[in-house]
């Protein structure tokens, strides 16, 4: 005699398989917290080789494999290659920002000041918050620190990981043929080809999602870029490289980035220049949303706006803004490996249906 009816019988099943889920989920997050040092290199190395591998480390390696260069040594020159080009990027980016930084917070506090003069108190405590950004930052920065290992220190732990994971990249060059093989060494019996397809499935996800990321954060900058110069908006250089570092975490990054670009177009060009500078920000993100996305990103995983977001907002509130930059890359992974798996197991209303 059955003491519960059927539905609440699957009602039931499926509460338990998602306490399940999420123990394991929640479990899987405090490790990775408490391996940080050893799990963000990994991480990092990954996404790069997502990122530089069919552009310039995959082609690279195997060009010098190819006229017989020890593959050790093709996978250090390629390391090598991988530290000029993204030490090249990271310099014109931080150049650019310390450059014109002075000016892009000048103009912000005059932003405040002109918010406080037609807002009253609300736009007082933005005067505050821009008179006393380093202070703020002085004292996140503190409560940071004190979070790390105890004895090593911020910048420290950060050149470890990044040597840490140059050096991950070595090897993911060096025994990238032996991947397969070990993956499907260790995945239990009668489920290599499932575990392969999935990985390979969750790594092209990612891999499409950097490249086209990196792609349309260019296209993105160099537009808004060319535009701010146009309008003659003061630190229109270091703007366009914060338009293209926010675009790595979607939506709320080139909202945060043309917020900041149309706010110094009102405090230095005034309030006709900032609804062009507004105009000129929003004709990229249609440019972007309309044309770029679906060109560019269309042969990847595809990911509804919902999940992105709740994806940042999950990762912002585990690890700061590095989460928020790989949550939106682990999810495209997972959505691969679900893509991958609903081709491989179709549903029994769709088996039945065809």
């Amino acid at each position: 005699m059955q003491l519960l009816p059927e539905g609440a019988r699957r009602l039931a099943a499926w509460c338990v398989v998602v306490l399940l889920v999420a123990g394991v989920v929640w479990v899987g997050i405090r490790l990775c917290g408490e391996f940080r040092t050893a799990v963000v290199p990994v991480l990092l190395a990954l996404l790069g080789t997502a990122l530089l591998g069919t552009a310039l480390l995959g082609p690279l390696y195997r060009q010098l494999v190819k006229v017989r260069v020890n593959p050790s040594l093709a996978a250090g020159l390629t390391c090598v290659a991988v530290v000029v080009v993204v030490g090249g990027a990271v310099y014109i980016v931080v150049a650019a920002l310390i450059d014109t930084g002075h000016e892009i917070v000048s103009s912000l506090k005059q932003a405040a000041k002109s918010v406080a003069e037609h807002f009253g108190a609300a736009g007082t405590s933005l005067d505050d918050l821009a008179t006393n950004s380093k202070d703020l930052l002085t004292k996140f920065g503190g409560t940071a620190a004190s979070n790390v290992i105890s004895g090593v220190s911020v910048v420290g732990e950060s050149i470890a990981m990044a040597v840490l994971a140059l050096l991950l990249v070595f090897f993911f060059l060096r025994d990238s043929h032996r991947a397969a093989g070990m993956l499907r060494s260790l995945a239990p019996r009668g489920t290599a080809d499932t575990v392969e397809a999935m990985a390979r499935r969750a790594f092209e996800a990612v891999e499409g999602f950097m490249r086209g990321t990196t792609l349309i954060a260019l296209i993105d900058a160099l537009c808004i870029t060319v535009g701010l110069l146009i309008l003659r908006v003061p630190g229109a250089l270091g703007l366009g490289a914060l338009v293209f570092v926010g675009a790595y975490i979607p939506y709320l990054g080139a909202f945060l980035s043309g917020a900041v670009a149309v706010l110094v177009a009102l405090a230095d060009r005034g309030f006709v220049i900032a609804l062009w500078a507004l105009g000129v920000v929003l004709a990229v993100q249609v440019l972007e949303g309309h044309v770029l996305q679906p060109a560019i990103q269309s042969r990847t995983v595809q990911m509804h706006p919902a999940a992105v977001m709740l994806a940042i907002t999950a990762g912002a509130s585990v690890a700061g803004i590095l989460g928020m930059l790989l949550a939106v890359p682990l999810t495209a992974a997972a959505f691969g490996v679900v893509s991958e798996l609903r081709t491989r197991y179709p549903s029994a209303e769709g088996s039945a249906g065809s």
